[in-house]
């Protein structure tokens, strides 16, 4: 597979604190789909931050399709057209007086042809189901409304490597759904995905690989299948077996199933 984002040795410390992440080692590849999980400050946002150029390593090497990532502004500009990131607090990223104008930024950054930039943000304004929004001002809409936008933001950019910090917060479940249809075919299209979340039923459905954050160390990096049939990994880390795989384990499934609609199968059988 074609190497995206390679990270080797990486570290980072804020104010000369105790290390956010330490001696942190990965390769990611396109059209994978990653899943980030641990507690709450196991470094997984310090991490996406660093894979976006947003942080510098204290110490460490970021490489882009193949390059080193330095500070210089030709670097970064490199990283961040190929790199995408939604934040996880919506607020921290809108910056536009109309949705139109904030979906249209990055592309507009890029140099794009008028009919290319309209293009990109009439997709992803549909994408997200925001094409009623377009002249509203971002910072009257709802928290669920804002997350679309800075999806729809990140979409617009179309980048090789898509990273979002824990997505479907404020999301109610139609348009966490939405989110989860819109992965799917991002994915599809061959868009390389790392997320953040807290939602191990989401990260045993959906990711390929899962990447276990614990005290700013990376305690795993495999399959869900095998990081969520470690139970001494899960407890040392505070996290717990997906349900549908717990259910699959009771009734003596296999493979063991990934979705409803799997059990359901199964279970008919």
């Amino acid at each position: 597979m074609e190497e995206l984002l390679r990270l080797e040795q990486v570290s980072y410390s804020y104010d000369h604190g105790a290390p956010a992440l330490e001696a942190l080692s990965v390769t990611v590849s396109a059209g994978e789909k990653i899943a980030l999980v641990g507690e709450n400050g196991a470094g997984k946002s310090t991490f996406l931050l660093c894979c976006n150029g947003v942080l510098a390593p204290t110490s460490g090497k970021i490489y882009w399709q193949g390059q080193p990532v330095g500070r210089d502004r030709r670097s970064l500009t490199q990283l961040r057209q190929g790199v995408g990131l939604v934040f996880q607090d919506p607020d921290a990223q809108l910056l536009a007086g109309t949705v139109e104008e904030e979906v249209s930024f990055g592309p507009m950054n890029l140099r794009l042809s008028r009919e290319e930039t309209a293009q990109r943000v009439d997709r992803a304004l549909a994408a997200f189901s925001l094409e009623d929004f377009r002249s509203r001002a971002p910072q009257y809409l709802s928290g669920g409304e804002k997350k679309r936008v800075t999806l729809a933001d990140a979409l617009a950019m179309e980048p090789r490597l898509l990273l979002l910090d824990e997505p479907a917060s404020s999301l109610d479940p139609g348009n966490a759904r939405l989110l989860e249809e819109n992965l799917e075919r991002l994915s599809s299209q061959g868009m390389a995905l790392m997320v953040a979340t807290h939602d191990l039923d989401f990260a045993w459905r959906w990711a390929g690989r899962v990447l276990v954050f614990h005290g700013g160390r990376l305690e795993r990096d495999g399959t869900p299948e095998e990081v969520f049939g470690d139970a001494e990994l899960l407890s040392r880390c505070g996290l717990a077996q997906p349900v549908l795989m717990e259910v699959g384990r009771l009734l003596g499934m296999t493979p063991l199933p990934r979705t409803i609609e799997e059990l359901k199968k199964e279970w008919n059988r």
